[in-house]
């Protein structure tokens, strides 16, 4: 095969198994967000069977790498309801948010496996870049389970990338939750750069995310939080984003990007507060491709996140992560009326027809002013680490 033509691949993460990541039937983690936006990409024709990848199970050494031995033997009794409800307390498994499942170490494996196979493939040279909507379980601790998150696969494969291929990790997480269990995974690496931008935690799980969080010992200075206030919008959004990203990358220098496209930033997610629209989700992923395209050849894996507003914004928003990365241009118009057609009988709410959002139930912002006001001096203040 033509390697020149085949480094131009970009892979997509994806198999039925997946979906079986699942707490119970009325979890607000639904990972029929995935098989949408799957079904739409390959509807649209720009997704199709040369692009899949399907993801392995990662071994225990491999999750190893950030998770603790004995945290990992202990999901492993999870699975088959063998865990004592002391246990599943120490190890964060004792919430209704994140609680045991059936199969849960297989089924989480094989999400980092996910991670980890589009490493390989971009690392040997056989994509270009990938994405993996059914990752980015960022809230995951090295030795406990969070934030409906029971491994961490993108710390998982920033230091699988980290020790196996000695690269440079910028970690840019956009999910409206801070990240973190890969903070945390990384406080004293200087070879991982966490960077998030996300609704400040002093309204939001997990509480953390602080500008003042910036590392520890070695690994000062490469932990970078942009923690914005409850309602901004998409303008203060993308100008505080684009204003501090390329500084960050400007001086990390990466080697490879990976990055977090939680959906629930957007105005009508049930679970946060910030108040974008489509038009920032859609633009997040190209700033991202961009930047990779100048600092790191191309090379990014863009994970999914966050999202519980799985009808009306998780597919055209995900849609848009894998068309960044194959140098499509942003949608408009109608959506597939196929898949339209097949799935409209299943949607609880009016089922979206057209790319643009509709905004059918938004609202002006009355403190936009000084909402955008305190955004933009937190962003002065990363921005002058880098001067």
């Amino acid at each position: 095969m033509d390697r020149n033509l085949t480094i131009n691949k970009t892979g997509y993460v994806y198999a039925t198994s997946l979906l079986q990541y699942r707490f119970h039937d009325k979890h607000p983690f639904n990972q029929m967000r995935l098989k949408l936006t799957t079904e739409l990409l390959l509807e649209t024709g720009h997704l199709n069977t040369s692009h899949i990848i399907t993801p392995r199970i990662a071994t225990d050494d491999e999750l190893a790498l950030i998770h603790k031995y004995d945290y990992i033997e202990a999901i492993k009794r999870g699975s088959r309801g063998i865990l004592a409800f002391d246990e599943a307390e120490k190890y964060g498994l004792g919430s209704d948010d994140t609680s045991q499942f059936k199969d849960m170490h297989e089924h989480s494996a094989r999400i980092v496996g996910g991670a980890l196979s589009l490493v390989d493939a971009i690392m040997n040279g056989e994509i270009k870049n990938g994405c993996h909507l059914g990752g980015g379980l960022h809230h995951s601790l090295p030795g406990r389970a969070n934030g409906f998150c029971i491994y961490n696969d993108i710390a998982v494969a920033a230091k699988y990338l980290e020790t196996k291929f000695s690269q440079r990790v910028l970690v840019i997480d956009t999910d409206a939750h801070h990240g973190d269990g890969t903070q945390w995974s990384f406080y004293t690496d200087e070879k991982v750069l966490n960077y998030s931008i996300h609704e400040t935690g002093k309204f939001l799980f997990p509480g953390s995310g602080h500008y003042t969080e910036r590392g520890k010992d070695k690994g000062f200075g490469y932990s970078i939080n942009l923690p914005l206030e409850p309602y901004t919008e998409d303008e203060s959004f993308m100008e505080v984003f684009k204003s501090t990203l390329h500084n960050v990358a400007a001086s990390f220098k990466p080697d490879i990007i990976l990055s977090v496209h939680g959906s629930d930033i957007h105005y009508s997610d049930p679970l946060t507060h910030l108040h974008c629209t489509l038009d920032t989700l859609y633009h997040i992923p190209y700033v991202i491709k961009e930047l990779a395209d100048t600092y790191t050849d191309g090379k990014v894996i863009m994970f999914g996140g966050g999202g519980y507003n799985i009808w009306r914004v998780v597919p055209r928003a995900w849609s848009h992560v894998f068309l960044s990365l194959i140098d499509e241009p942003i949608q408009h118009g109608l959506l597939p009326p196929r898949w339209v057609h097949k799935w409209h009988h299943y949607c609880k709410t009016d089922m979206p027809t057209v790319w643009e959002d509709e905004r059918l139930d938004y609202h002006e912002i009355p403190r936009k002013h000084i909402i955008s006001e305190k955004n933009r001096k937190t962003a002065s203040t990363i921005n002058s680490w880098f001067v």
